[in-house]
């Protein structure tokens, strides 16, 4: 490790650990809600499960994004990070705000004021003051992370980064205006949601990434830049107009549904390029670094990504198949390895580049490390396929024969019980990665004839 500061990614990605386990365990039991529909119906119903869900998914990886930048941003500025107290601060406001959500949500305190109330709206359904600690610590956060680059070295990494951080942090402004006009509100809605995950969260995406295939593959930094500059662009021009495949259906005009369609088509051109990139600089890459898991997952995000986000999104996202398919369990396959690669398997590569070094040891637990990504990239595989075909048999059933969505339901449980299945896959994964990363390996080592077991420093 060669700057000091960059110890502050460990308490964020610690942090953002235990969110992910907290995470998949709240998917794993909504998925036994599919199956079991009255489990806990009193306690803890499905749709403060579903929220627990959705919200810590989305505040674990803004985490494992911020731990990035404090890792990476030291090393590409040559310097240490403006303020270390700043940076603690920022985390202990987000871990706040989330115990708080976490507290509101099952204990359904949204009915007491303006401050705690809830505006219905999906994957914003914090309290105010919660928002308002968000930007706080996001403003923290910018402030810190500008003021150190700005002060040291420019890079291409550094740059895209913090264009897609600044970009996160405004595009969230958005979930504080909520118009009376529900076709209006649902405009300015997707601005936060498909601005973030196909907009500003792929630029953070694309400069991980490159970071990462800098430091695992030894090829030349002007290579890099060159792939990261195209994919960036590509990101860009395709995903801001491709906002309009939210558009179809919520009384917009009917002119969105062919930008949306065309636009959104072209969406899967950034992740095709991200994958290529990937390999690429594998093939071309003149060094043979130690830490093969990270390098799997690294493969692994691009590809996942590249069928998840692309292929899955564009099987539905031409609005005549998207008229009949919009809100099934087609939507759900797409979404879950749509997330699952591109922005989940990226987080768990930083981690396993950076916990190495951040605890001054070689790579341990490869082989458990790699195990955990094929049971999760596994399990993940499985559920999309399996979501897909319940989501065509819906579709058909419901759409085109008409049917109720309730019989329609009890006609897919065969599908609920294999996607319940493959969830307990990915939470043992999970579980396996976070055993791998924070646990020791124990190696033999021999001294004349003893043979003892010791911790690997």
């Amino acid at each position: 490790m060669k700057y000091e500061t960059q110890k502050i990614a460990y308490a964020y990605f610690l942090t953002a650990m235990i969110l992910f386990v907290v995470q998949v365990s709240g998917g794993l039991l909504a998925g036994w809600i599919y199956v079991s529909p009255n489990t806990l119906s009193e306690t803890l119903p499905f749709n403060v499960v579903r929220m627990l869900h959705t919200n810590s998914l989305i505040v674990w990886l803004l985490l494992g994004f911020f731990g990035a930048a404090y890792f990476l941003i030291p090393e590409e500025a040559e310097r240490e990070i403006h303020s270390p107290m700043l940076a603690y601060l920022q985390l202990a406001i987000l871990v706040l705000g989330t115990a708080g959500v976490v507290v509101t949500y099952v204990f359904d305190l949204f009915h007491g004021n303006i401050l705690l109330g809830k505006e219905g709206r999906e994957f914003l359904e914090q309290p105010l003051w919660v928002k308002l600690g968000i930007v706080v610590a996001a403003l923290i956060f910018l402030y810190n992370v500008t003021m150190t680059v700005l002060a040291g070295r420019k890079t291409a990494i550094t740059n895209v980064l913090l264009i897609g951080l600044w970009g996160i942090a405004i595009l969230f402004l958005f979930a504080f205006y909520n118009p009376e006009n529900l076709s209006l509100d649902k405009m300015y809605w997707w601005y936060v949601v498909h601005l973030w995950v196909e907009g500003v969260w792929e630029l953070v995406m694309a400069s991980i990434l490159a970071y990462l295939m800098l430091k695992l593959t030894g090829v030349d930094r002007e290579v890099v830049e060159k792939w990261l500059y195209v994919i960036v662009a590509t990101s860009l021009f395709t995903g801001i107009l491709g906002t309009g495949h939210h558009y179809y259906w919520i009384g917009t005009p009917g002119y969105w549904q062919w930008i949306g369609s065309i636009f959104s088509s072209l969406e899967i051109v950034p992740f095709f390029l991200m994958m290529v990139f990937s390999f690429v600089m594998v093939w071309k890459g003149r060094r043979d670094h130690p830490n093969k898991a990270a390098l799997l997952w690294s493969l692994g995000t691009t590809t996942l990504a590249f069928f998840g986000a692309g292929v899955w999104g564009f099987m539905h996202t031409l609005h005549g198949v998207n008229y009949y398919s919009h809100g099934t369990q087609i939507t759900a396959a797409h979404g879950h390895l749509a997330f699952f690669g591109a922005y989940v398997c990226l987080n768990l590569a930083i981690f396993t580049y950076a916990f190495p070094i951040l605890k001054n040891r070689d790579p341990y637990n490869q082989v458990l490390n790699m195990a955990s990504f094929w049971l999760m990239a596994g399990g993940m595989s499985f559920m999309t396929f399996v979501l897909t075909f319940a989501g065509t048999i819906q579709t058909h059933l419901q759409r085109v024969m008409g049917q109720n969505y309730m019989d329609v339901q009890d006609q897919l449980q065969v599908f609920y019980l294999m996607r319940f299945g493959a969830g307990a896959t990915v939470v043992l994964g999970v579980l396996l990665f976070v055993y791998a990363i924070l646990v020791p390996q124990r190696e033999v080592i021999k001294q004349g004839t003893e043979t003892k077991l010791s911790p690997a420093e």
